[in-house]
């Protein structure tokens, strides 16, 4: 049964008109602003602010940056490759789940994915420690004991195991809308089940399994909190570099220049992008006739071939049952560091083993008994509420504006809006750090607010944009015939149809504040210590289970507010 006919964005009752977004793109601008003044500081001359390449010509001239570079770009190409070949299968698994069933299990999915990656690499730390249960393991079984921490395979796994839910995804809408009958029409042509999805299903699929390529392998290129935890120094990336630059050496012009090489490598990977798969490839469309798609279908077909094969020699005719072990397998490996936190944060010994050698409630005692803990704790509530306040504030207007307006500009301006997604949020940090530190806002909860909210905007206006597109317009026309003025309609026909999507964008703001660590860094200047600061510097100066209670806390926090946000996120009809 089709759904209720919109009006068009141009016609009837109007809440607003583009303009409305007008406070949210001026303050995502001048907070981005910043970012360019920091990359056009890579071609000053320190000490006479001259036009100068010097920075340059150390990035590239020096052979130690140019290897960072090149890690940089390995390690972010080896965790998409790795989140594309083990994501596919997960979410061909999950499309093919009742929609109740979906939502649940997509949901444990992103439970990972809104964890902090602090808390992870944290758990990953005892995990596969020397004491660890992997190495143990390993042990008894009569092998040489491995190196599993402080490596590039380490980190590969870790980023992907934070990256694999966003690729999921982001593929999951592209596999739920493909017609299950054209595979079955195919095998009544004789083909296998096998050769129907390589043939039919995979290739309808390729604009999400590259869409989700492309937000990957940017995503990648920023990390800063798992490569400084888990790898060595053999695996530093950029962003480690730019911030050692600005925090041992002040030299803002060769942070400048990193800082715009790693900038440059997001737009290349962007740009690459297009030249392959073309940009209709994001919006569903057809790619382009060229050699590279032609041999990419006989590549296909003969993967097609082989797999059917052994598909047929390993499992028969019913594939049903490997693939939902394998789905089965892979949650419990998404969901496997955050378990294992909990058991950690319960713990007997003053130091931290899995499993526990006994249980105690010492550690949230300790927690709850240490003013600096709940000063943290306190500190990043407060700022992740006023964030996500100011982020509504700027969001859902911007979100009605382009909502109601049609024509060129509102796709351009939701462009502009999801632009601070693509800077990595080292580059950002940093680059609000130079803002931040001329007006006096570094070491202020206002500075950590706005820079938060720089994250959130965008965020909560893909939310909303989601919701608003499923309202009926027709109910505000309605209400008006019958005498409602515009406030009235507002009030009491849009907000209660529009409250779920509203909380889960609050909700998702919050949390992306509560567990933001490099803007932390940076802005608190230390003086103002948020949650995940205080964890981050446990880490690095005295691990003990404390820090693992205050990570429980977080999970608390994020499954709380998940669940709540997953309760109210509008419903479809399924």
């Amino acid at each position: 049964m089709s759904g209720p006919r919109r009006m068009r964005p141009g016609s009837g009752w109007r809440p607003g008109q583009l303009w409305l977004a007008a406070p949210g793109l001026l303050f995502l601008l001048l907070l981005v602003l910043p970012c360019l003044r920091l990359l056009s500081l890579s071609v000053e001359d320190v000490a006479t602010g001259a036009f100068s390449l010097a920075a340059f010509q150390r990035a590239f001239g020096v052979p130690v940056y140019l290897r960072v570079l090149n890690t940089t770009f390995l390690i972010a190409a080896e965790t998409t490759a790795l989140c594309l070949v083990l994501g596919y299968p997960l979410t061909f698994w999950l499309a093919g789940q009742p929609p109740r069933r979906r939502r649940i299990l997509t949901l444990m999915v992103l439970f990972p994915f809104w964890t902090s990656a602090l808390v992870k690499s944290f758990v990953w730390l005892v995990l596969l420690g020397h004491t660890g249960p992997v190495v143990r393991a390993m042990q008894a079984l009569g092998l040489e004991e491995p190196e599993l921490l402080f490596n590039r395979g380490t980190v590969v796994l870790a980023m992907a195991h934070t990256m694999l839910p966003l690729a999921v995804v982001t593929m999951l809408p592209t596999l739920v809308q493909i017609d299950g009958g054209l595979a079955r029409a195919a095998m009544t042509m004789e083909a296998t089940r096998v050769e129907a999805f390589w043939r039919i299903t995979f290739q309808l699929s390729l604009p999400g399994l590259a869409a989700a390529g492309l937000l990957v392998f940017i995503g990648s290129l920023g990390f800063y909190i798992t490569p400084a935890l888990l790898g060595g120094p053999r695996d530093a990336m950029l962003g480690q570099i730019i911030i050692q630059q600005i925090q041992a050496s002040q030299n803002w012009s060769f942070a400048g220049a990193l800082a715009l090489m790693l900038v440059g490598s997001a737009l290349l990977a962007a740009v690459l992008y297009n030249r392959v798969f073309g940009l209709s490839g994001m919006g569903g469309g057809a790619a382009s006739d060229g050699w590279l798609r032609r041999g990419g279908l006989r590549l296909v077909a003969g993967v097609a071939r082989v797999n059917g094969l052994a598909a047929r020699l390993a499992f028969g005719r019913d594939l049903s049952w490997p693939l939902g072990a394998y789905g089965w397998t892979m949650l419990g490996l998404l969901l496997l560091p955050i378990l294992a936190c909990v058991p950690l944060a319960f713990t007997s010994s003053g130091f931290l083993s899995f499993p526990p050698p006994g249980y105690s409630m010492r550690w949230f005692a300790e927690y709850f008994a240490s003013p600096v803990w709940i000063t943290a704790t306190l500190r990043s509530f407060g700022i992740g509420l006023a964030s996500a306040c100011l982020v509504l504030a700027l969001a859902v207007p911007a979100a009605f504006g382009v909502a109601r307006s049609s024509g060129r500009w509102p796709g351009i301006v939701f462009v502009l809006f999801l632009a601070p997604l693509v800077v990595p949020s080292v580059v950002m940090a940093v680059g609000l750090f130079y803002l931040f530190a001329g007006i006096g806002l570094v070491a202020t909860d206002l500075g950590i607010v706005l820079g938060h909210a720089i994250t959130g905007v965008p965020l909560a206006l893909v939310i909303l944009l989601a919701q608003l597109r499923q309202y009926d317009w027709r109910l505000n026309q309605a209400a008006g015939t019958l005498g409602a003025g515009s406030g009235q309609v507002l009030r009491r026909v849009m907000m209660p149809l529009l409250q779920g999507g509203l909380t889960a964008a609050f909700i998702f703001a919050f949390l992306s504040s509560f567990e933001e660590l490099t803007v932390a860094l940076f802005i608190g200047g230390g003086l103002k210590v948020t949650l995940p600061r205080q964890m981050w510097d446990d880490i690095n100066l005295q691990v003990t289970p404390t820090l693992a209670a205050a990570s429980v806390l977080v999970l608390a926090v994020v499954l709380m507010l998940f669940l709540v946000a997953e309760r109210l996120r509008p419903r479809s009809s399924a």
